[in-house]
């Protein structure tokens, strides 16, 4: 059944790619040639967004070598970065929002196909935790705002403030520029981090969390909450997150996209070259555009492919945490 599959796609493909003609073509001839950033069975593993990854990746790596399940593996990860005030796009020490408010979104995926998450939760430190706790203690996958901070203080979190010093001055200074809202992606602060892990056991899992576009308009959701815009984890199949422009993501569910076409017999690599080409040819990009996916299958295998370049991947696998640097359909 598989191999059938994998023809009728691969027929569908080709008979799309006949009928598009040159446009196609072209449009093809733009991406560098797929060059998977590893390819093994190494086992357990962790790839992430970002140089933040690397720390996000150890602490997840050590979960899973003490025993740990890939859940808590992606849990623990993320939430490194998510109290680090150093980093200015994820969690605590995060830009706030056009009214000063540090505003925080995240969401968690396990192997069962069970998910949770949140969105515009303020004064919590670790937003990844309570959406694991939507998922484990709720009938509901998404809560927000206020509903979202009741729920967590009725599950024993506590309150914090956010907004750090250095944030506070960076927003008062922006508030005197005069500035009107227009927010960005913070890509030289590093934006979002999403985690996936491979277990022992051979179980997937993901997390992605994050502070949004600095000076947003109150009230702003981005892709990273979003189950299979800013995560997708399917166990059978592999799974993928996104960092960047979050409504470029929502408007193609991109890593839902990946993670179908990974189904479809497509590499990891591949998958994440196409989601990016969606977006190319669907939407009227800015001259600031950038969007990043990140994905592994089944097997290990791994892939990750961007707009324009600076997108960095951390992979930990073979008992090697390190950096990379993705393709990019832009040079």
């Amino acid at each position: 059944m598989g191999s059938r599959r994998h023809f009728i796609f691969q027929s569908f493909v080709g008979a799309m790619a006949t009928g598009l003609g040159c446009r196609y073509a072209y449009a093809q001839s733009l991406i560098p040639k797929p060059q998977p950033i590893a390819v093994g069975e190494a086992k357990p593993m962790v790839i992430s967004t970002w140089n933040h990854g690397l720390a996000a990746n150890e602490a997840a790596m050590q979960v899973m070598l003490s025993g740990g399940s890939a859940l808590d593996a992606v849990e623990q990860g993320v939430k490194i970065p998510e109290a680090d005030p150093l980093i200015e796009s994820v969690g605590y020490g995060g830009f706030p929002d056009a009214t000063g408010r540090v505003t925080l979104d995240a969401c968690i995926m396990d192997p069962l196909g069970r998910a949770g998450s949140v969105a515009c939760l303020e004064n919590i430190m670790h937003p990844i935790s309570v959406a694991r706790k939507v998922m484990e203690e709720t009938p509901h996958v998404m809560l927000t705002g206020k509903g979202a901070l009741q729920f967590a203080l009725d599950q024993g979190f506590e309150k914090t403030n956010l907004l750090t010093p250095k944030m506070k001055k960076k927003f008062e200074k922006w508030k005197r520029s005069g500035s009107r809202y227009a927010p960005d992606a913070n890509w030289e602060n590093h934006d979002t981090i999403g985690l996936l892990a491979i277990d022992q056991r051979g179980d997937i899992a993901g997390a992605c969390t994050t502070s949004g576009m600095a000076f947003k308009h109150r009230g702003r959701v981005g892709d990273s909450p979003i189950i299979g815009a800013g995560l997708f984890v399917d166990n059978e199949v592999g799974g993928a997150t996104a960092t960047g422009e979050g409504e470029a993501v929502m408007k193609t569910l991109g890593s839902f996209l990946i993670v179908e076409l990974m189904r479809q017999g497509l590499s990891p690599q591949a998958a994440c070259e196409e989601a990016v080409m969606r977006i190319v040819h669907k939407m009227k990009l800015h001259d600031k555009f950038q969007i990043g996916y990140l994905a592994v299958n089944k097997a290990g295998e791994t892939g990750s492919f961007s707009y324009a370049p600076g997108f960095q991947i951390a992979l930990f696998q073979g008992g090697e945490n390190k950096l990379l640097n993705a393709l990019s359909y832009k040079k």
